[in-house]
């Protein structure tokens, strides 16, 4: 070959073979191989997170750490104590006497059973007390109503005939329940006097209920200063969070659809909501249209999420890299092993989890040879056209 195409012939060649060599790393994908998961924490000092493989003590230590709900949070599960009297609510009080001609019954009204006198609606004034005729004033805030009637009962006895009390509360302003949010009827509600014991699910339903679907509401529980939020639907499915309210609790009700995102080697690619008050890894594989035959790689499967150092701490992890209150990981679940899948029902998602389905190496040496075919294709383009420039400039030196 003449010194002209040696020269500027054969180097597209040359060049198409040695970008050829460099094209595995320049594939077209849609995120990283396994080996760049797997190699960035084998190099890096300071690794920006954590790989850790799905097994059963992995998926043991994140159940003992899965969201333990308003029970957890609020461990006293007694109901609560009767009702007691505030600085505001209106009293009744109703005396009974034995007899006619008593201190509250005059002696002209006969003797007859049950003769009694209501003594007009007051409120419990600002230093708790109330009043009482010939008995002065009678504590009642922080008192109950059987602990009223005896004080009362104690103070006149010496002077009505058989004396008996009754207290009743005939408007409570005090020892409220707040109910606000996405419900139909959000008010302040009074704890019931009569000693009904309401638990969450009963407060929720006199606000006139949720306004939205089950599964995208949440709802929270404010008490003395502590906060714990769940799932609606999981006050129904674990009846153990539906716990008793109290007198001041605030519940909060607000809707929040969860989702996650999945990326790579899955049937479809993107953003998914949960549509469930919570579903496994193994359902969000499949929401997402499970993995791509002839495509994705089984072992290759990862779920990103950040996990609390303590959670960190016992998957084995050096928290001391890390000054956040969470710790990047990525936990690689092995669909090819066939209890993968059983693990995976195991793993509950959390919102705002990403799944990343990796290529397998044979589709990825399937694009290297795609590619490889372009850039020779362009090559041979090349050399064609120098050996056509060639044959031109002879031509020309041959012509008269």
């Amino acid at each position: 070959m003449h010194s002209f195409a040696k020269t500027y012939v054969l180097k597209p060649a040359f060049l198409a073979v040695a970008l050829a060599l460099g094209a595995c790393s320049t594939n077209p994908g849609s995120g990283p191989l396994t080996d760049d998961v797997n190699n960035h924490i084998q190099t890096e000092s300071a690794p920006a997170y954590e790989l850790v493989p799905l097994n059963p003590a992995t998926v043991n230590i994140l159940h003992t750490h899965e969201p333990k709900g308003l029970a957890g949070a609020f461990t006293d599960k007694r109901p609560p104590a009767s009702i007691v009297f505030g600085i505001g609510d209106v009293v009744t009080v109703t005396i009974f006497e034995a007899a006619a001609g008593g201190l509250f019954i005059p002696a002209e009204a006969g003797v007859r059973p049950g003769n009694f006198v209501t003594i007009p609606d007051q409120s419990v004034d600002n230093d708790g007390f109330i009043t009482v005729p010939y008995a002065g004033q009678v504590k009642a805030a922080g008192l109950t109503s059987v602990q009223i009637q005896r004080a009362i009962v104690e103070k006149i006895s010496n002077r009505a005939i058989e004396p008996q009390v009754v207290v009743a509360m005939a408007s409570q302003r005090t020892q409220l329940i707040s109910v606000l949010g996405e419900v139909n009827l959000p008010a302040r509600y009074p704890a019931s006097a009569a000693g009904a014991k309401d638990k969450v699910l009963d407060a929720i339903t006199r606000a006139g209920g949720i306004k939205g679907q089950g599964f995208e509401t949440w709802v929270m529980l404010e008490r003395g200063g502590r906060r714990a939020t769940v799932p609606f639907e999981n006050l129904v499915m674990a009846p153990e969070n539906n716990i008793y309210v109290r007198p001041d609790d605030s519940i909060y009700v607000y809707r929040e659809q969860q989702k996650f995102l999945a990326f790579g080697a899955s049937g479809q690619s993107g953003e998914f909501n949960f549509d469930a008050w919570r579903i496994n890894l193994g359902e969000a594989v499949g929401k997402a249209g499970g993995l791509l035959d002839g495509q994705a790689d089984p072992a290759s499967v990862y779920l990103y999420r950040r996990e609390p150092r303590e959670v960190a701490a016992q998957l084995g992890i050096d928290v001391s890299k890390y000054t956040s209150e969470t710790v990047p990981v990525i936990f690689n679940v092995n669909f090819r092993d066939p209890g993968g899948f059983f693990l995976a029902t195991k793993v509950m998602m959390k919102t705002g989890d990403v799944i990343y389905v990796s290529n397998s190496r044979n589709v990825e040496v399937a694009k290297f040879l795609n590619y490889l075919r372009v850039i020779m294709a362009t090559g041979n383009d090349a050399v064609n056209l120098g050996n056509n420039a060639l044959i031109f400039r002879n031509n020309i030196k041959l012509a008269p």
